[in-house]
C-alpha cells in the first residue's frame, strides 16, 4: 500500500511529496528545472524529466503561445532522503521530456514530445537510445507523450495525443527491442491499438489492463480510462471511463494491489479513484488541491 505520492509542480518546477493519509504536501526538490513532467522512483532514487524553457509568443494566451521545440529538456535524479538533483541525461539531449517510467531493472523510458520520439537510458546515464522516431513532417500528429513498458511481455506502449481537443489521439505498441536490421524510424513491429481518442496523455500498466489519462474534450476527455491489453495483432477494445470532470488531466499512478488510481491535473488537483473490483472500494476523493499546475505522478510504498 502506498503511503505517499510524488507529484511534479510545473511552474516553478518542483518535486513534491504528498502524504496519502492526510494530504500534507512537502517539497522534496525545490528547483527541479524548467517544466518537469514525468517522474518515477527506482531503488530509492527519484527520476524526472523536464520539458525545458519554451519560447513564449505573447500574442497567443496560455499554452497556445508556448513553443517547446528548442532542444533544452533533460532527465534528472535526486535521492529521496535529501533531494539533491543531478543530471542523468544532460539538458539539451532531450527536446521535451514527458512521461517517464522504468522497467524496474535499471532502465528509464520516456516520451519526447517535440522530439517526436520515445527514448531510454540506464539510470547511470549510459546507453541513451531512441526506440521510436517519427518524421518531423508529421508535426503534432507525431508527438509522443505518455509511455509504459511491459517487460514480462517485451512490449513498449506510448501515446500520440494529436492536436489539443482534436479527437485524433492514438495509443501504440511495439517491442522493447528494435527488430534486427531496422532503426527507430522504420520499425515494422509498431501497432496502432487505439485511434480517434480525444487526447490521451499518461499510461500505466497493471496486470492485463492498460490505464490512461485523457485531457481532451468531454465527454470522452478529461477522464481516467482503462481497457484490456489486446492480443498481438488485435486492436484495442472500447475504453472504460473510470472517472471524469478533471481540469486538464495529466499524471497517473495506479496502486494495483490496493486497487486505487491517483490522477493529477493542471488545475492543481490530485484525486484518488477506487478501481472496479479493487480491494479498496469506497468513493472517489480529493487527496490535495494546490494553487499550481501539477503534471507527473508516482507512488511510494
Amino acid at each position: 500500500m502506498w503511503k505517499e505520492l510524488l507529484a511534479l509542480q510545473a511552474v516553478p518546477g518542483k518535486v513534491l511529496r504528498v502524504s496519502l493519509p492526510d494530504g500534507r504536501v512537502e517539497t522534496l526538490v525545490e528547483d527541479a528545472g524548467a517544466f518537469p513532467d514525468g517522474v518515477v522512483v527506482e531503488s530509492g532514487t527519484v527520476y524526472w524529466t523536464t520539458m525545458g524553457e519554451p519560447v513564449v509568443d505573447p500574442s497567443r494566451p496560455g499554452e497556445a503561445g508556448w513553443d517547446f521545440s528548442r532542444r533544452n529538456g533533460g532527465v534528472h535524479a535526486g535521492d529521496l532522503d535529501c533531494g539533491a538533483p543531478r543530471e542523468v541525461v544532460p539538458v539539451g539531449a532531450v527536446t521535451t521530456g514527458k512521461q517517464l517510467t522504468s522497467d524496474g531493472a535499471g532502465t528509464l523510458y520516456w516520451g519526447d514530445r517535440e522530439g517526436h520520439r520515445v527514448s531510454r537510458v540506464r539510470v547511470d546515464g549510459s546507453g541513451l537510445t531512441d526506440l521510436v522516431v517519427n518524421p518531423t513532417e508529421e508535426g503534432i500528429m507525431g508527438e509522443c507523450v505518455g509511455v509504459a513498458v511491459d517487460p514480462a511481455r517485451g512490449h513498449l506502449y506510448w501515446t500520440q495525443k494529436g492536436p489539443a481537443k482534436g479527437g485524433e489521439g492514438r495509443i501504440f505498441r511495439a517491442g522493447l527491442e528494435i527488430p534486427p536490421g531496422e532503426g527507430p524510424g522504420n520499425r515494422s513491429d509498431i501497432e496502432v491499438l487505439w485511434s480517434g481518442l480525444p487526447e490521451p496523455i499518461d499510461l500505466h500498466i497493471v496486470g492485463d489492463w492498460l490505464y490512461w489519462t485523457d485531457r481532451g474534450a468531454p465527454p470522452g476527455g478529461n477522464t481516467l480510462n482503462r481497457a484490456p491489453l489486446p492480443a498481438a495483432g488485435e486492436p484495442g477494445g472500447t475504453p472504460e471511463i473510470l472517472a471524469d470532470a478533471f481540469e486538464e488531466t495529466i499524471g497517473l499512478a495506479v496502486d494495483g494491489p490496493t486497487g486505487i488510481a491517483y490522477v493529477s491535473d493542471l488545475g492543481g488537483h490530485i484525486r484518488a479513484v477506487p478501481l472496479p473490483g479493487g480491494v479498496a472500494g469506497g468513493e472517489q476523493r480529493d487527496i490535495a488541491t494546490l494553487p499550481q499546475s501539477l503534471t507527473g505522478l508516482t507512488g511510494l510504498r
